[in-house]
């Protein structure tokens, strides 16, 4: 999606108006500045998308469903019939990719996105996410919750930066398994049941206070299906044994949640300095929904149903996924002042993420946290830029941001946690 970086210096570039880390020159000497507000409206995005993106075809978004479970029927079918230890390393990964895209679907019958109709959205909800031991109505809500909030640092729902004092609150044991891989990769099931950190509820208890009084209900029938779907696992161990169901299911519900936390990291948390989080009156939903990052997935894009077009999905969730690379389009017409950021790390790639506090997080509206949720690449250079062109840009923007605060105050960062990040 982004153009490629330029063999040259990055004075050069700017002089010139050119793409310069991501970031297309509208004005001379002026670097993208995300405490400022975008140059245009949501409402003129939302009119220059296409009409036809908009619509809903319930037969088209089942072809989807019925695609998926075709490949997983014939996976399953394929370790039962070979049930040898050369084939289910393939098994695991594939069928855990394919459980990843049932949640996919599903998320997108959460979102309404699926059709027109609330009941089919549910029925096809409940039985997609069921399936992979997602409660249907809980997530959904707190997803909402997350969509209402995006790059909002007080209120978005998950992969939030840890203030400083959360931070240094917490115990040795929960900064081990909440900072060191692989255990983040697998967070996912722990988050459903406690939240993160400095968060309380259940997405299964209706009396969490996730839910309102009136969603009660939906939250036991989720709770319910999910029950349903433990006791049938149950069963079927008694029937073939935990350890074939272990390989048959459990390895690849636990690919699926590595998927869901990666992706959902790697959406909202970008190599680019320049994605801020807010809070107060400087956060806005567009604003926040421009802080999401897109990403390039391979051949994968179309197995988990583009949902790597992020960026647009969160500013208009109601698209459905089969209208989503149309939709890009569109956006990054108004988005030429910065080009959305897309790529997918390669297994040589760390992350390098802290847990960041505002000094004047008592009265400031604004929130950048550009060091404290950085992806780092050591061994790889994600923009393609220079070595020199790195380190000119990384000094130009530490100018920049230590001229962002307007009280003087600066942001103070946690420890430094190193963490390998593959897929």
């Amino acid at each position: 999606m982004s153009p490629s970086m330029k063999e040259t210096s990055l004075e050069t570039m700017e002089k010139k108006g050119e793409d310069v880390n991501g970031i297309m020159k509208k004005e001379q000497d002026m670097l993208f500045d995300p405490s400022e507000a975008p140059p245009f409206r949501i409402n003129d995005i939302r009119a220059a998308i296409p009409k036809h993106c908009w619509v809903k075809n319930p037969w088209r978004s089942m072809s989807y469903v019925f695609r998926d479970a075709i490949v997983i029927s014939a996976l399953l079918a394929a370790a039962l019939y070979f049930r040898s230890w050369f084939f289910w390393p393939f098994y695991w990964v594939a069928q855990g990719t394919m459980f990843w895209a049932l949640f996919v679907l599903g998320h997108d019958c959460g979102h309404g996105s699926f059709s027109d109709n609330p009941i089919l959205n549910n029925v096809m909800g409940h039985i997609l996410h069921s399936t992979i031991l997602v409660p249907y109505h809980g997530w959904r809500i707190s997803h909402r919750t997350h969509h209402q909030n995006h790059g909002n640092v007080e209120k978005d729902e998950s992969w939030v930066p840890m203030s400083e004092d959360l931070y240094n609150s917490l115990s040795s044991r929960t900064k081990f398994l909440r900072f060191k891989i692989p255990f983040p990769l697998f967070a996912y099931p722990v988050y459903l049941w406690h939240r993160s950190p400095g968060k309380t509820g259940s997405h299964f208890n209706p009396y969490s206070n996730l839910f309102a009084p009136q969603e009660r209900k939906h939250i036991m029938t989720s709770t319910t299906c999910w029950i349903a779907m433990v006791v049938f696992l149950v069963y079927l161990s008694s029937v073939i044994g935990p350890s074939m169901t272990f390989k048959l299911y459990g390895v690849p519900y636990l690919i699926f949640v590595a998927w869901l936390d990666v992706v959902t990291y790697l959406h909202h948390h970008g190599y680019e300095q320049k994605l801020p989080w807010y809070r107060g009156k400087e956060w806005s939903y567009l604003r926040g929904g421009l802080t999401t990052i897109d990403r390039d997935y391979g051949i994968f894009n179309g197995i988990h149903h583009d949902i790597g077009t992020h960026v647009i999905h969160h500013l208009f969730p109601q698209i459905p996924h089969y209208h989503l690379v149309e939709a890009v389009s569109i956006l990054n017409f108004w988005v030429n002042f910065r080009l959305l950021l897309k790529m997918f790390p390669s297994p040589s790639s760390k992350l390098e993420t802290g847990c960041g506090a505002d000094k004047s997080s008592e009265t400031g509206d604004r929130k950048i946290l550009p060091g404290a949720e950085e992806i780092r690449a050591d061994s790889v250079s994600l923009n393609r830029e220079s070595s020199v062109e790195h380190e000119t840009r990384s000094l130009r923007e530490q100018q920049r941001r230590d001229s962002i605060l307007s009280d003087g105050s600066q942001p103070v960062f946690a420890s430094q946690i190193r963490m390998s990040h593959f897929i």
